[in-house]
């Protein structure tokens, strides 16, 4: 089982971020989170790497749907999006499979949860038309 979803595009780096936080939007997440990796490692450890940015998405309806499940759910959130510039020119956005993240918490009033929130994340992967 593959632990993300992902989508290969001929966006732009920035209009690939721009279009995927814009989809998420559709399906009730926000952004929580932005990590420049590329600007991270550079100040960091002072060195060059590609385009790389994770979004920390979390949509608070379902957030607090699971929290009332399951108390320590907080450490599988939020759902990671990660935009990759790959150095054949394309654009990956992956998501993770919050069906595979969730597989290791042991309480199966989760798995309909999961489901609800993979196939909305999947949603947003098809409004990135180009």
């Amino acid at each position: 089982m593959s632990y993300y979803i992902k989508r290969i595009t001929d966006f732009t780096f920035d209009e690939a971020v721009d279009r995927i936080t814009k989809a998420i939007q559709t399906e009730g997440f926000g952004i929580l989170t932005d990590i420049d990796v590329k600007a991270t490692l550079k100040q960091k450890i002072n060195v060059d790497f590609k385009q790389y940015r994770i979004l920390g998405a979390c949509n608070p309806t379902l957030a607090y749907e699971a929290f009332q499940v399951e108390d320590q759910i907080g450490i599988m959130m939020p759902c990671n999006i990660t935009v990759v510039e790959q150095d054949n020119g394309h654009v990956d956005i992956s998501i993770m499979d919050p069906t595979a993240a969730f597989n290791v918490i042991e309480n199966e009033e989760l798995q309909p949860f999961a489901k609800e929130l993979k196939m909305k994340l999947e949603r947003c992967l098809t409004y990135l038309e180009d």
